[in-house]
């Protein structure tokens, strides 16, 4: 059982417990029960269930900031009265190797604005990604490995 799934076994048990089953009581218990599970992993020397959670917290608070500057930088683009865009199609290779990650990363790509996960290749080592300005590729590439790539290493390793 992974330590998610016991956190949240450990708030369904604590609002039965209570008798009080409303969304705040869920995430007191949700959240009591994520430090205890924290506090005994770390005495097992295990990995740190809290630094999991803070590191996916980190990972989805990098997409919310990356979401605003692609949506400002997309409605620059198209607001302007010469449409400077370059589209196309580039290459990513991958550093993730998990169905999971790659995934992950896929659908953080898209829903970005401005840019969209094509495909991923048959060894599952290079993404193709459409952007609607490919004028700086490198610098697009290095965005997507020293962020979204990164941050999901880091949670999820």
């Amino acid at each position: 059982m992974t330590a998610f799934s016991m956190n949240v076994l450990f708030a369904v048990v604590w609002v039965a417990v209570s008798g009080s089953a409303t969304f705040l009581n869920f995430l007191f218990g949700f959240v009591v029960s994520a430090l205890a599970i924290g506090l005994v992993r770390e005495q097992a020397q295990g990995v740190s269930y809290l630094r999991r959670i803070g590191l996916i917290l980190s990972l989805v608070l990098l997409f919310f900031r990356e979401l605003a500057l692609s949506a400002w930088k997309v409605a620059v683009l198209v607001t302007r009265p010469k449409l400077e865009a370059r589209p196309g199609i580039f290459a990513f290779p991958l550093t993730v190797d998990r169905d999971f990650e790659i995934t992950l990363l896929a659908n953080l790509i898209t829903l970005t604005p401005g840019t969209l996960s094509v495909d991923v290749s048959e060894d599952r080592r290079t993404l193709y990604v459409h952007a609607v300005d490919c004028s700086d590729i490198e610098g697009a590439r290095r965005d997507i490995r020293d962020g979204f790539e990164r941050k999901i290493m880091e949670a999820f390793r």
